[in-house]
């Protein structure tokens, strides 16, 4: 535990028991839409091994959080990404929540036939309930200090249904789209921005958990773990992103041991 492996994720995920990972995060090189210094072959075929494995060392009640798009070809997205989470729920899995990641400023894809596409979804899938929800409550609440007595949610035939409202809290859970700008990075094209994993991390993990990122790039999954306490690994392929996230990580490690 709490390392980066240099591997195909296949061969580390099939040495790796079964139902031991509480959280993982990982967005996989969908649809080619980035070549990865060309050290990576993707199709369904593949995508498959690697849900098979997931799914497996997943543990009862544990999460993945698979971050993915689709490109358009011929005029037409792939809806590769709806394929995948299809697969994970044949496979046994819950579709827990479909989020979306807005990052307006990105450098949209797709047609320009077409409003400018600038999200990804975050489908968050689940072996059986989640045993670890700790929700963000950061969205303003409007309603806050305003008396509500009386007022009630509509009946089907459009009464009103009469309520006594618990008081209200100044701030509720934020909605299930997150805009996070993209992260810039001088050595990886599609980095997770710090945030994103960190909040996903906090969200569906508690200290001491393991959460993985088999897709590791950059290293920012492993990277937030280091800050948060959780336990993590990391695979990454690619010789140079490899290299340069142990980098990411290490400086880390020397600022935690400084302050």
């Amino acid at each position: 535990m709490n390392q980066i492996i240099n591997d195909d994720c296949i061969n580390i995920l099939k040495t790796m028991n079964s139902e031991v990972v509480d959280l993982v995060i990982t967005s996989p090189p969908y649809d080619n839409l980035r070549t990865y210094n060309d050290s990576l072959e993707w199709n369904f075929d593949i995508f498959k091994g690697v849900a098979d494995e997931l799914t497996r060392v997943l543990c009862v009640g544990g999460v993945i959080v698979w971050v993915v798009s689709d490109a358009t070809l011929n005029g037409s997205e792939t809806g590769s990404s709806f394929k995948q989470v299809l697969y994970f729920m044949e496979k046994g899995l819950n579709l827990h929540d479909t989020m979306i990641w807005v990052k307006d400023g990105g450098g949209a894809v797709g047609s320009n036939n077409c409003y400018t596409q600038n999200f990804e979804y975050m489908f968050v899938l689940s072996k059986g309930t989640p045993k670890t929800i700790n929700l963000i409550k950061d969205k303003v609440n409007k309603s806050y200090g305003v008396d509500k007595s009386g007022i009630g949610r509509r009946k089907a035939d459009g009464e009103h249904k009469i309520e006594k409202r618990k008081e209200s809290s100044p701030y509720s859970k934020r909605n299930n789209w997150w805009y996070i700008p993209p992260q810039r990075s001088d050595f990886h094209p599609a980095v997770f921005p710090d945030s994103l994993a960190h909040d996903h991390i906090i969200t569906w993990s508690n200290k001491g958990d393991l959460v993985l990122d088999c897709f590791s790039g950059s290293g920012t999954v492993p990277l937030m773990c280091e800050k948060l306490g959780r336990n993590y690994i990391g695979i990454e392929k690619d010789k140079e992103y490899f290299e340069k996230s142990l980098k990411r990580l290490k400086a880390e490690k020397v600022k935690k041991r400084l302050i």
